[in-house]
């Protein structure tokens, strides 16, 4: 028995081909908060909030601080390699030699 089966793939863009988002085509959405709708200022403006800052709960009671450290390609693609993350597994692995020695 012979089926047809209808082709439902769709081509497949590059997310760099697709056409710029006109004026117009905002225009014609509809901005929504936790699925009610809101105006258009509103929209925008809850979405700049979300935008801003550190992510909720990210912030501790003993903060990081910035520095700039010097370290050695090969233990920096060894962090890297293991994903997301990397930065806060060299300060663990820093804290933990801090366990067994004396800077």
């Amino acid at each position: 028995m012979n089926v047809k089966l209808k082709n439902t793939h769709k081509e497949w863009l590059d997310p760099d081909d697709a056409p710029e988002i006109t004026a117009e085509d905002l225009k014609r959405g509809i901005w929504a908060i936790d699925g009610e709708v809101v105006s258009e200022n509103e929209g925008r403006n809850a979405f700049a909030k979300k935008l801003r800052g550190r992510p909720v709960g990210s912030v501790s009671k003993s903060p990081k601080k910035l520095t700039t450290i010097r370290l050695s390609a090969e233990v920096i693609e060894q962090f890297k390699s293991a994903g997301a993350g990397w930065q806060t597994k060299i300060d663990l692995a820093l804290k933990d030699w801090l366990l067994t020695h004396r800077p």
